[in-house]
């Protein structure tokens, strides 16, 4: 598996950061060093295009998940596995 430059960059900051869910809005200015809000959807695509390279099954993803309304954060937790997380309340 090789990953891009900035596929890397993504998957080191959520790594380092286990369990902590982030909103697209700090992951571009954590991983890009700015807020990128011209296109809404690269990061979609970028965590779309990580997923295919590191996830067992990339459209149940186990590492890089969705926590609805709020963002994305990478877990181990084997209960995620094709599931979204609910925020707590």
């Amino acid at each position: 598996m090789q990953l891009t430059a900035k596929e890397f960059d993504l998957l080191y900051f959520l790594i380092s950061h286990k369990e902590q869910v982030f909103t697209k809005e700090q992951i571009y200015e954590n991983v890009w060093g700015y807020d990128y809000l011209e296109d809404p959807n690269n990061l979609t695509s970028f965590i779309r295009k990580l997923r295919k390279k590191i996830e067992p099954e990339p459209d149940r993803p186990r590492y890089i998940v969705i926590v609805r309304g709020v963002g994305y954060k990478y877990t181990e937790n084997e209960e995620m596995v094709g599931k979204t997380a609910t925020p707590p309340e």
